[in-house]
């Protein structure tokens, strides 16, 4: 495979192949939350959960793995280069889906579920790494954004393909497909990528700089306030992931046209972090975020009245319903990119280490409160919303206290 030439990442350009290369990278752990959505009803009747919500698990214990991971993952390759650390993350991702592919209770794909995110979160944190050893300054925006665009382009095919493959042989080939991704990205990486980290630039070895990043954060005010908001606003996207199958397909009786719903809203985040890269420059992350959290707040109290208020049965209509949520992920997107972003500001001096345990923090957070959140569905959306609305209230809070206290 070609690697970028000096004057490419000068210019931040990417060759076509290592381009799809980091593509795959950070894609697979995208695809492995979205693309089994269609198949998580089927999954819950062949394996017999005991009751309808606990399928949410599927999705939960994946962001609870790739949560623990981040923050593993993102120093080891600083220990030991690029390379050990994705092709572990690779291996055990590979172990957790065969144990889904062959599962046959509940707690067999719980437990490769959680294996998965715990393997996925390494190529996807190296990939990050090797964007940042070959680029600088906004050549390596320019690169990261291009992986990143491909990127977000996953979630709105995902549950497409994972439904023709259903369609085609049944849940357990999303498993199979999986494992032939495992297997092709961390062949690839072996035979046609070479080591980006040099050993003269590797970190030493040990839990210690984890540990010492972890205090830093802790210490810092403005760090973990601003965490708490990402988590805040992470967490409404984590349940409409757990339980988006139980909603466009079910409640709203979509069927087939479900992926299509799904990717709709995606493409939502996809503009939302366009438009935040043109608007930043302008009005700044705070005054983003401010603005992104009171439309948040607004539109789920909206939600909340014409779902608990109003003669609709706490279901509004589809279009409405798409059009409440097309502007929640709006500002979702925008606020977790600027809350992490603002988080990591007195954190410069270990900004790798640092980006790792805020990640990991805001991940490791958001899977149990929208775990809650989701558990209380009941054929109404009005749990959902309510949900929403406590945390941009929530998320306003630790903005606020962020704001006031400095370091």
């Amino acid at each position: 495979m070609t690697m970028p030439t000096i004057e490419d990442r000068k210019a931040g350009r990417s060759p076509p192949g290592f381009l799809v290369f980091l593509a795959l990278m950070t894609a697979v752990p995208a695809l492995t939350v979205d693309a089994v959505l269609p198949a998580m009803d089927a999954i819950s009747s062949d394996l017999g959960f005991a009751a309808e919500n606990d399928r949410h698990l599927i999705v939960f214990l994946v962001f609870a793995g790739m949560g623990i991971s981040q923050l593993v993952f993102g120093t080891l390759s600083d220990a030991t280069g690029r390379k050990r650390a994705a092709l572990l993350g690779w291996a055990i991702y590979f172990c957790g889906t065969l144990l889904c592919l062959l599962a046959v209770t509940p707690a067999m794909i719980l437990a490769g579920r959680f294996l998965q995110g715990l393997g996925a979160g390494g190529p996807r944190i190296v990939a990050m790494a090797i964007v940042r050893d070959l680029y600088e300054g906004r050549a390596m925006a320019r690169a990261l954004s291009l992986v990143l665009t491909i990127f977000m382009l996953v979630p709105m095919i995902a549950p497409l393909i994972g439904q023709g493959i259903e369609a085609v042989a049944g849940w357990r080939a999303i498993f199979a497909v999986y494992l032939v991704l495992a297997v092709g990205a961390g062949g690839w990486y072996v035979l046609g990528v070479p080591e980006t980290l040099p050993p003269a630039k590797r970190r030493a070895r040990g839990i210690a700089p984890v540990i010492a990043a972890l205090c830093e954060v802790v210490r810092s005010r403005t760090a973990m306030f601003y965490t708490a908001s990402a988590v805040c606003v992470f967490a409404p996207f984590v349940v409409y992931l757990a339980t988006a199958q139980q909603v466009l397909e079910d409640l709203y009786g979509l069927g087939d046209l479900f992926p299509l719903a799904f990717g709709g809203l995606a493409l939502a985040f996809a503009l939302s972090s366009f438009t935040n890269s043109r608007l930043v420059m302008t009005f700044g992350m705070r005054r983003l975020s401010l603005t992104g959290l009171g439309v948040l707040t607004g539109v789920s109290a909206l939600a909340v009245i014409l779902t608990r208020f109003t003669p609709v049965g706490g279901v509004p209509p589809l279009w409405l319903f798409l059009a409440l949520m097309a502007v929640i992920f709006f500002c979702v997107a925008i606020l977790f990119a600027n809350f992490n972003a603002l988080a990591l500001q007195p954190l410069g001096h270990i900004a790798g280490t640092g980006s790792a345990v805020v990640m990991s923090l805001a991940t490791l957070g958001a899977a149990p409160t929208g775990f809650l959140i989701a558990r209380g569905f009941d054929g109404s959306l009005a749990p959902m919303f309510t949900g929403f609305l406590l945390l941009g209230i929530a998320g306003s809070t630790f903005m606020a206290l962020a704001e006031r206290g400095g370091r």
